[in-house]
């Protein structure tokens, strides 16, 4: 078993309060996605906040904005993919979205080479076979579409 899996099967056998009981066989997939894996356990031993002031992405300072709660709907394979990229990158899936509609609106792509590779692989894994030409024709399926539409459930 490689490095990556036998930590794996370490930290979820210290999460459980007890030595690994089953260990994950993880060695048929790609190198990233085990450090995906790896990494969705890793988060639950802490998060780093970083102090107020602190720089990113080369010197830059953050901006300070104001974030509102929204609650939009998405086919559902689009959604694993965005949230499985956004893990890998140890970032919200919010600010994932974020940046896609801001490179979006200056007209660019906001993803590198190995991104591209990395959302292929993605896609792949969680049987996402739409692409753009699919835009703006998407359906729901009647079982999807909750009843009272745009109201509260009592």
């Amino acid at each position: 078993m490689n490095g990556d899996a036998a930590r794996l099967a370490m930290f979820d056998g210290y999460r459980s309060g007890g030595p690994a009981a089953v260990l994950l066989l993880v060695s048929n997939l790609p190198a990233w996605f085990r450090k995906l894996i790896l990494l969705n356990r890793l988060m639950y031993l802490g998060t780093l906040v970083p102090n107020k002031g602190e720089f990113f992405m080369g010197g830059e300072t953050q901006l300070v904005v104001e974030r509102v709660q929204t609650g939009v709907r998405m086919e559902k394979r689009i959604l694993k993919v965005l949230k499985a990229f956004a893990e890998y990158h140890d970032m919200t899936l919010g600010d994932v979205l974020e940046g896609i509609v801001l490179h979006a609106f200056d007209g660019k792509c906001p993803f590198g080479a190995e991104s591209l590779r990395r959302i292929k692989d993605l896609k792949k894994f969680y049987g996402l076979d739409l692409d753009s030409r699919a835009s703006h024709r998407l359906t729901e399926s009647r079982a999807s579409h909750s009843p009272g539409k745009g109201k509260h459930r009592k």
